[in-house]
């Protein structure tokens, strides 16, 4: 493979001093400052208070806000540029635009597409992932139901073939972390078997599952040793009915008992906001926002793609050209952030919803503290929906 241009070449490690409003992760919201020396956190020192930050209203505040870095476990791109099978500088452009936002842990998601294609994508995607740009790669699709496609292309949706889902593995050299998979395909149990040795997440998604189905599907994943989570909740598959609960009840379920993580989007488009605030009321440590974000994202309305789909984008919101179902996201979890608190969700609640639920699930860090390289987003002050600056694995960004 041609050697992938380096995308460090305009950032340097952080050194310096941040203060305002620190949320570490840890500890409840408090005043401090933060020293990076060459992008580690060498140390926190709190900041003499005369009162309670708890006892404030923190929207009245106009200090900086800092909180961990983001963690997205399933995005498509932005910028102009989609992971399913953009250039490698489409692909870096992508991953720059959300980590300028303040996502500090990025999966690049591929879409369905034939064999040959998710093998060398997944091969492009692993060089930036070796370079640090992102942090894993997401195989949505594509052994999933065709009646529930969403904004998969149906003409590339195939029974679960565990032999291709191993040449996948292979090209992402360790950097495949996540695979879409619909529990009623055909060789589903081999699929959960090869997650589990390869510490792969099984997330179930765009499927015609009923609830014993999906019930029964997470039992056999975990009974293997895989984790298992759902595929943007409530999007491409049935919905809840009082006599037909379906696989969102299953899901549910399964995240209020600690049994599954819960991919949700929390942008008002694909959910309404109540329902991302029940999902999260239900499974407050399992349930975690994604973007779901594709080419559009940061970019003006108009025409775009999603693998080989087109897309048309208005008003912010992307749907297939033809036929017109939605077709991923344009939002940031900046934006996600933003519109939790704006929902009244603490700093803490808001903070576990775009951080430390798919932290613990990826198995990265979520938290800021000394010693660590720096991870952390900086607003200038909280409610604002794009950060002042990122600073992802130590090096500094700025919204372009």
């Amino acid at each position: 493979m041609p050697a992938q241009p380096a995308y460090r070449a305009d950032v340097a490690p952080f050194s310096g001093e941040i203060a305002g409003l620190l949320y570490d992760g840890l500890q409840p919201p408090r005043r401090a400052t933060l020293r990076l020396d060459a992008g580690v956190v060498t140390d926190i020192s709190d900041i003499p208070d005369t009162g309670d930050v708890e006892d404030r209203d923190l929207t009245t505040m106009s200090e900086p806000l800092i909180v961990p870095g983001f963690v997205d476990l399933h995005n498509h791109g932005g910028a102009g540029g989609g992971f399913p099978n953009g250039t490698v500088e489409e692909c870096i452009e992508a991953a720059l635009y959300h980590r300028q936002r303040g996502t500090t842990t990025l999966w690049a998601s591929l879409v369905s597409a034939p064999g040959a294609e998710l093998i060398a994508q997944t091969k492009l995607l692993a060089g930036l992932a070796e370079q640090g740009l992102i942090a894993g790669i997401h195989m949505e699709g594509p052994f999933i139901s065709a009646c529930r496609c969403g904004a998969q292309n149906p003409a590339h949706i195939i029974d679960g073939d565990p032999q291709l889902f191993t040449d996948v593995i292979d090209a992402g050299r360790g950097f495949l972390k996540a695979i879409t998979f619909a529990p009623e395909t055909p060789n589903v149990d081999a699929l959960f078997e090869l997650c589990a040795s390869h510490n792969i997440i099984a997330s179930l998604g765009h499927t015609d599952a009923d609830f014993t189905t999906m019930a029964e599907a997470i039992a056999r994943g975990r009974a293997v040793g895989a984790t298992v989570t759902a595929t943007h909740l409530f999007n491409a598959m049935p919905q809840i009915h009082h006599r037909d609960p379906g696989a969102v009840a299953a899901l549910l379920s399964a995240g209020a008992c600690g049994e599954a993580g819960l991919e949700v989007i929390g942008d008002g488009v694909h959910l309404d906001d109540g329902t991302v605030d029940m999902v999260y009321n239900i499974a407050p440590d399992r349930a975690f926002a994604i973007t779901d974000a594709m080419a559009a994202a940061g970019k003006a309305d108009g025409s775009y793609v999603l693998g080989a789909l087109d897309v048309t984008v208005s008003d912010g919101v992307a749907r297939l050209t033809d036929g017109g179902a939605i077709a991923g996201g344009t939002s940031t979890l900046a934006e996600q952030f933003a519109r939790r608190v704006a929902r009244e969700s603490s700093i803490e609640e808001a903070s576990a919803f775009v951080t430390r639920n798919a932290a613990a699930i990826a198995g990265v860090p979520g938290t800021i503290s000394r010693g660590d390289d720096g991870n952390l987003v900086v607003f200038s002050r909280l409610g604002d929906q794009a950060p002042a600056l990122t600073i992802a694995a130590g090096c500094a960004y700025y919204p372009a």
